[in-house]
């Protein structure tokens, strides 16, 4: 459900004409821009005696349209209250502990929320796939802000928080997809020498100096710290994995020792490419990543979509082109699906049968159906 409006009073109405059993949990996905106070709204939500979670992001997405204001809300049957994880950029920060959920079934599906300008979010991904495996499905991405500033970004009965995870297992099957349509232009590249999301070195050279060089010949302009972020956008790195895509890292500035800081770690003596992004085959992997979700045939009746915020920045007043054949392709198994979701700053899936991995400039989309 969308509500144009981010008043708590309208929220909280819509809420309360849910009638929510004590098996639901409600998500709110809220647009940044005229957001309501969150610690008032999370006062207001708990005298609803309701489970409750949600985050800030960039904009949302309904439709083939993306909205800069409002709020997406979703009752979901929950298996249990939604977990909550703070200090996430510290290693040693805990995973909950999910020995009191049922027995896992190929049904359950977690939604993964994390604030995406946070660090140790693969350590963190990796240990909750340590502990639950491909058992559930996985979706969810990085909550946070536009202007790519750290604040408080997720919100429980517990509070509003930065540096934080939530995780909520829902009775819910799922069928996802997820790709990026972005393409090889130099590599393989070493990433000699890294600081979790800080590339400090490519092969054996100033990080900085390294990638400039490829991008300025690729690019035919000057790259500098000052235009960094509008030339970068459209170079992303890949980091290689076996039997499946790359899963992309977004290069968003550079600091005055030449490293470039990205979104989301990457680990050290990985291999990399340069990316180069073309928006015909970005808007193409859009529509496979939905035909993807068609090879199940189970009884869906949501989707959540959650698309990256720097595919908008990339593709610009294209950008309704990928939702349209999102929409359009999701189609085929019904006429009444509508898009849903949210821009994030990072995506959350897996590969198939792959781990569990924090992704940047890609798509991935989920069918959700309620389990029989």
């Amino acid at each position: 459900m969308f509500i144009p409006s981010s008043s708590i009073s309208e929220i909280v109405a819509n809420i309360k004409a849910m009638n929510c059993s004590s098996h639901d949990t409600v998500m709110l996905l809220i647009a940044e821009q005229n957001a309501p106070s969150i610690p008032s709204l999370i006062e207001a939500l708990k005298e609803l005696n309701i489970e409750f979670f949600g985050g800030l992001f960039p904009s949302l997405i309904v439709g083939n349209k993306k909205h800069e204001e409002g709020v997406v809300l979703r009752q979901m049957p929950a298996a249990a209250p939604p977990f909550l994880v703070k200090d996430l950029n510290s290693k040693s920060c805990s995973l909950p502990n999910f020995e009191n959920l049922p027995i896992f079934e190929e049904e359950m599906t977690f939604i993964v929320l994390v604030d995406g300008l946070t660090g140790n979010i693969t350590h963190f991904l990796g240990e909750v796939y340590n502990a639950l495996g491909n058992s559930v499905n996985y979706i969810g991405g990085g909550a946070g802000s536009l202007s790519l500033e750290q604040q408080p970004c997720l919100f429980t009965k517990e509070g509003f928080l930065e540096d934080a995870a939530i995780l909520c297992p829902l009775t819910m099957s799922s069928s996802l997809g997820v790709r990026h349509g972005w393409k090889e232009v130099y590599g393989p590249l070493v990433a000699n020498k890294t600081k979790g999301n800080v590339i400090q070195e490519l092969n054996w050279m100033n990080a900085f100096e390294a990638y400039k060089i490829v991008v300025e010949e690729d690019a035919q302009q000057t790259l500098t710290a000052d235009n960094f972020f509008s030339i970068a956008k459209g170079y992303p790195f890949g980091i290689s994995k076996n039997n499946s895509e790359k899963v992309v890292r977004d290069p968003i500035s550079v600091n005055e020792k030449g490293e470039l800081i990205c979104v989301g770690e990457v680990p050290e003596n990985s291999v990399l490419e340069i990316l180069k992004g073309e928006k015909e085959a970005l808007i193409a992997a859009a529509g496979m990543a939905a035909q993807d979700c068609l090879i199940d045939n189970k009884p869906f009746q949501e989707t959540l979509v959650i698309d990256c915020i720097s595919r908008v920045l990339f593709l610009e007043e294209d950008f309704e082109k990928e939702l349209e054949i999102i929409q359009k392709n999701l189609q085929q198994k019904s006429n009444n699906i509508i898009l849903e979701g949210v821009l994030t700053l990072g995506e959350i899936s897996s590969h198939g049968q792959g781990i569990l991995e924090f992704f940047n400039k890609t798509v991935v989309i989920g069918l959700l159906g309620n389990v029989k």
